[in-house]
């Protein structure tokens, strides 16, 4: 087996602010596994958040190629990469399954013996901004056919933007996401507050910090809103430690290791009660892809990286109108512009 790689950039339609940080741009690395003429392929992107820059990222993938080189069964690959970072164990976890099931001529959703797939809508992000600005946004994003919008927390007014985006898109179904930038007081106080003036969410985002479950338990105690769960889910020990603290966890590929990780995670979530959200980083069709032939276990589908890019460089699983799409072609369904 052989790996190789690219590397290019994903520009933002629009900086993004959330709470701890404004993005405008990432790098990817499109990884590729080939085997008897079959390729395989995934997509890492760079994150200060999990330490994750291009030389950092090529240097790990240029240190799997000995290895690799030995194996003549994807199966046996899988074994080889348990100890990368998560964001790259993702990307080469992807190649590997795009490549068995490409080479089995199945979608990929398919050889994973997902739920069987139907379309599915998307959240769309909205930045941290000004309740004017929020409600532009709404109001256009609802226009476009999302059913479902993010809205990024932490701010100066919180319960004016969401007041404002609700107006804006009455029928939508809100999900608020502080990443982890509230105390649990001040969470307390903004959630009674949205929710004295009549606005229902869907569920609220690791409001707290990672690592302070027992304030966690005490703010799902008194909230009306499911709790979700997403830096303190990284692993199945997380999950299983989360039950009564959280209502449901977030499940993202780059953070929990890919497509096998992320099986695993779902399973323990069930098993402990707890519903699953899909998430993902800002990151091409290519990226995104894998989380979306997961979606079938998902009571909450937040995948709309691709849809935050000026230039997306894959196209095969749609958004554009919040919706999510899925063809029959083999692996990840996705195909280079």
């Amino acid at each position: 087996m052989r790996v190789t790689w690219e590397v290019y950039g994903l520009e933002l339609r629009t900086p993004l602010r959330i709470s701890r940080s404004v993005m405008s741009r990432r790098d990817a690395v499109r990884v590729v596994v080939e085997c008897d003429g079959t390729r395989g392929h995934g997509e890492v992107v760079t994150s200060v958040y999990y330490g994750l820059d291009v030389p950092r990222i090529l240097e790990l993938l240029t240190g799997l190629r000995p290895a690799f080189a030995g194996v003549r069964e994807p199966a046996a690959a899988f074994d080889l990469i348990t100890d990368l970072p998560s964001g790259v164990r993702a990307a080469v976890d992807a190649a590997l399954h795009d490549l068995v099931a490409s080479r089995a001529g199945v979608p990929a959703r398919v050889a994973l013996d997902c739920p069987e797939w139907t379309d599915v809508a998307t959240a769309y992000t909205i930045g941290l901004t000004s309740p004017g600005e929020a409600a532009s946004q709404a109001a256009s994003l609802a226009h476009r056919g999302f059913s479902v919008l993010k809205v990024k927390a932490g701010g100066d007014h919180d319960v004016a933007v969401v007041r404002a985006v609700r107006a804006a898109a009455p029928e939508a179904r809100l999900v608020l996401d502080p990443n982890g930038g509230w105390t649990a007081e001040q969470a307390a106080r903004v959630l009674d507050a949205i929710g004295a003036a009549g606005v229902g969410l869907d569920a609220v985002e690791q409001p707290l910090a990672p690592g302070h479950l027992e304030a966690s338990a005490w703010l799902r105690a008194r909230c009306a809103f499911p709790l979700v769960a997403d830096e303190d889910a990284a692993t199945v020990a997380d999950v299983r430690a989360l039950a009564g603290v959280v209502d449901g966890v977030n499940v993202k590929l780059a953070k929990c290791g890919g497509v096998t990780a992320a099986l695993e995670l779902i399973a323990a979530a069930r098993e402990v009660g707890l519903d699953v959200m899909l998430g993902c980083l800002v990151a091409s069709s290519l990226g995104i892809a894998p989380a979306v032939h997961l979606t079938g276990h998902a009571r909450w589908v937040d995948l709309d990286g691709h849809l935050l890019l000026a230039d997306d460089p894959w196209s095969g699983i749609s958004g554009e109108d919040g919706t999510l799409r899925l063809s029959d072609a083999r692996g990840w369904g996705v195909v280079r512009r």
